[in-house]
This record gives C-alpha cells, structure tokens and sequence, in this order.
C-alpha cells in the first residue's frame, strides 16, 4: 500500500508540474519566426516557422508605437498591440507589449482578463487609477498611478485602468505570453454572439430581465 501511495502522489506532482508549465512553453532554439504559408515549415506554438537562415531584421521589429491611437469611442481608450501577428520573430519567446492611449478624465481600458499573460504596466504620461480582483473571495487591490510608476496584473485576474487626469495618459505593458489573448467582461457576457440566455443574465445579476435585455442590446466597444 506504501508503494501505491508514493506512485500516487509522484503522479499528482507530474500533473502539477504539467499544468504548471502549461502556458508558453520555452523555446528548444534561437528563435521560429512565424510564417503562414506551411511550406517546408515546421509547425511550433501555432505557427510554421521559417527557415532560421532565411530570417532577416525586419521578423524582429515592429513601427508605429509612437502613434497615439484613437480614443474618441465609448469607453475612451484604445490597445495597440504588439504580439506575435506584429512581430513574426515572438514566435515562441513568450512576451508581447502594448500601448494603451486614454481620453483626458474618464478615458477607461474596461475591466478584462488576460487567460495566458501577468500583465506589468508603466505609465508614460498622465494620472491612471487602475487595480485588480483576486479569486474568492473577490478583494479589490487598487492604486494611483502617476508618470513613470509601474503596476502588476496576475495572470487571469480581471483588472482595469481608469484615466482620473484632466489630460491625456499614456501606458506601456509587457505581457508574458506572445498571444496573451483578452476577454472584456461586459462585452463577453453581454455581447457575445449568439447571446447568451437572458434568464441565465438575470439570475446571475440579481436584475430584472428588461436590464438584460436592454444591455445586450447596446453597441459594445472593442478597444483593441
């Protein structure tokens, strides 16, 4: 019985260890710059990589972040990112960037979830109230941030950036994933396409079913 035990727990660590590793995996060369056409390619992390000696300076860089992008929408933001789309040599390194432009006051990056990426943020310009929800029990870790601070959202945890300046702001973010993904939590549960059954919304809310209905009905913004 002893020895089953062992073997029992040896296999909970390998699956712990599994899923623990479960995300961008480290890459077993240089670099895979991602190409499309699968052509004598071979297929890692979801993309075909070129030939390494076919590889040239252009696969590793990207221009335009200097660029504010357009914030005259709902929500008064707007996500430039650059992932692995951007940059084909990101295959398989496992970090992205974004810019993330504010409207003066009340310019907000809704909250959102990053499922593959620890997202860490530095203020370039302007004054950011931003913060984080953890897991049950749902604690809310705000601060204020201001030019040249830096904030960390863990992986998968909903998270917000909120402009309280009277001028525009400004922000950088690394993420640790080369396709971080994003799930905007108004849009996902009240835009999603086909919706999802409004009795399923109004017992989880707490609303009446008019609440629902009127917000899946809205025109929900992609800042991204």
């Amino acid at each position: 019985m002893k020895g089953a035990h062992v073997l029992a727990a040896f296999v909970l660590l390998a699956l712990s260890s599994s899923f623990a590793s479960a995300f961008d995996p480290s890459p077993l060369q240089d670099f895979c710059v991602a190409i499309n056409d699968p052509k004598d390619g071979v297929f890692v992390n979801g993309k075909f990589c070129r030939d390494p000696m076919l590889a040239t300076a252009n696969d590793f860089s990207f221009s335009g972040l200097n660029i504010p992008g357009n914030t005259s929408n709902k929500v008064g933001s707007n996500v430039t990112l650059v992932n692995v789309d951007k940059i084909p040599g990101l295959n398989t390194l496992g970090i992205s960037l974004a810019r993330i432009d504010f409207a003066p006051y009340g310019g907000l990056n809704p909250p959102h979830t990053h499922p593959r990426a620890t997202e860490i943020l530095v203020v370039l310009e302007g004054t950011l109230y931003v913060g984080f929800v953890t897991s049950n029990p749902n604690r809310l870790i705000t601060k204020v941030l201001n030019a040249g601070d830096v904030f960390v959202f863990p992986i998968g945890l909903i998270h917000f950036q909120f402009n309280i300046g009277q001028t525009k702001a400004v922000a950088i973010s690394g993420l640790s994933s080369q396709n971080p993904g994003v799930i905007t939590i108004a849009n996902a549960v009240f835009g999603s396409n086909p919706p999802i059954n409004p009795n399923v919304l109004t017992k989880a809310f707490q609303v009446d079913k008019n609440v629902v209905n009127y917000l899946q009905k809205q025109f929900w913004v992609n800042n991204h």
